[in-house]
């Protein structure tokens, strides 16, 4: 159910694309030149790196998975249509550097993002340590309004797993996000995250709009998205 997918290359574009999203940098804006969707969605994916940041943006937007990504250097980025509330939703999900050096760089990106995906690996103890950071750095660039998840990337690596299921929900209860474990390789809650974040989006925009913010400036009129009952959300059983 997705028309398009592309990968975004070169500083120049990248810069482009990064002030064109904070210009849409309010729930839902739409473009009025533009009538192929009704709302875009900035997403971003952050965590350390190495676990499994890009391979899990492939996977979502392309279906594919190969095993021997490089580190992301700096950022970049997909886009991927969706319907969700019989809304047509335009997601440009940023795939971001994990590494220190590229931090001022990935941290500019922030703004304007309206949902965050913030993942760990459960093979890797120092990844999930690292949560409480990433997400100290999204409460002060980024705006109130956005929405995170918190993903323990690769369940399939059961045998090597350092970081129990339950940790990863005690945590998420901590910090006020909700939790899910994953994995790109077999595609395990890869789709349902990602819907599961938009659907929560698209709650928080209904009820502004509902409540008349006038933060919400430029979101389309009309009838409001209905809010979907939330999903059973299963721990990778791998």
């Amino acid at each position: 159910m997705f028309q398009d997918s592309y990968r975004g290359s070169g500083l120049a574009r990248r810069a482009k694309s990064a002030k064109m999203a904070s210009a849409t940098a309010t729930y839902g804006q739409k473009e009025s030149s533009d009538q192929n969707f009704d709302y875009m969605f900035k997403i971003l994916i952050i965590g350390n790196s190495s676990v499994g940041k890009t391979s899990f943006l492939f996977r979502y937007a392309d279906d594919s998975f190969t095993p021997a990504f490089v580190s992301t250097v700096g950022i970049d980025f997909k886009v991927k249509t969706i319907y969700r509330n019989d809304k047509r939703i335009k997601l440009q999900i940023w795939d971001t550097a994990g590494q220190e050096r590229y931090r001022t760089i990935t941290t500019a990106y922030y703004r304007g993002a309206m949902g965050f995906i913030l993942m760990y690996d459960i093979t890797n103890e120092e990844s999930f340590n690292a949560v409480q950071d990433w997400s100290t750095q999204i409460k002060t660039y980024s705006w109130d309004n956005a929405q995170v998840l918190l993903v323990g990337n690769k369940c399939d690596m059961e045998d090597e797993r350092v970081v129990s299921a339950e940790r990863g929900r005690q945590l998420s209860e901590h910090l006020g996000f909700e939790y899910f474990e994953a994995s790109a390789k077999d595609n395990i809650n890869v789709k349902q995250t990602f819907e599961r974040l938009v659907d929560i989006i698209c709650e928080k925009m209904s009820e502004s709009l509902d409540a008349g913010d006038p933060a919400i400036t430029g979101a389309k009129q009309g009838p409001q998205l209905t809010e979907q009952p939330a999903p059973s959300h299963q721990d990778c059983a791998c």
